[in-house]
């Protein structure tokens, strides 16, 4: 599975905005922004930003396909 990409951040202020593909993902403020900052030094950057956002593959999605609430879909 290859890894997430699309993502970029940028700094406005004390606020920190990730976008992904050029749209808005989400906006992270106060100690979630200074944080995320230091974390990206140290981390790959488009996979804490797929974490922080929720945009991520979480390997249960062919669990959940085949089950019975789900067949009909």
């Amino acid at each position: 599975m290859p890894g997430p990409e699309g993502f970029d951040y940028e700094t406005r202020g004390g606020d920190v905005v990730i976008t992904h593909h050029g749209r808005r993902a989400t906006v992270l403020r106060g100690p979630a922004a200074v944080r995320f900052l230091a974390d990206v030094e140290d981390d790959d950057p488009q996979e804490l930003m797929a974490r922080i956002t929720g945009n991520y593959r979480r390997g249960n999605e062919r669990t959940a396909k085949i089950h019975p609430r789900n067949r009909g879909r």
